[in-house]
């Protein structure tokens, strides 16, 4: 099962942390986890890379965990940008989680 954590502070979205394999399929034929593999990459891409910004990023191969924070501080501009992101990819998760209830939960915490 892969679990998506998405922290928040009221309204806004600070970060997440997606962990695990969600058994849909062998490793490496499995079409959810490249389907979430792809948008965490895209995330971390278009925060850190497109919008210059630092956000921390861990990952745990080992046990199949990353995580993302967004920085504080950030322009209004910036801000809207990441909170557009982010709750795109929470959306996109949720659908997933609909769709592959059995393999993808989606929490916010």
């Amino acid at each position: 099962m892969t679990t998506v954590q998405f922290y928040t502070e009221g309204s806004r979205i600070s970060g997440f942390q997606v962990e695990g394999h969600s058994g849909l399929a062998q490793e490496g034929m499995d079409i959810l986890c490249a389907a979430v593999t792809s948008t965490v990459r895209f995330v971390e891409c278009a925060v850190n890379d497109v919008l210059g910004l630092e956000a921390a990023v861990k990952v745990r191969e080992e046990d199949a965990v990353i995580t993302l924070k967004i920085p504080g501080g950030l322009s209004q501009e910036l801000e809207h940008t990441c909170q557009t992101i982010l709750a795109t990819m929470m959306l996109y998760m949720v659908q997933l989680s609909e769709e592959y209830p059995e393999n993808i939960i989606v929490l916010e915490v």
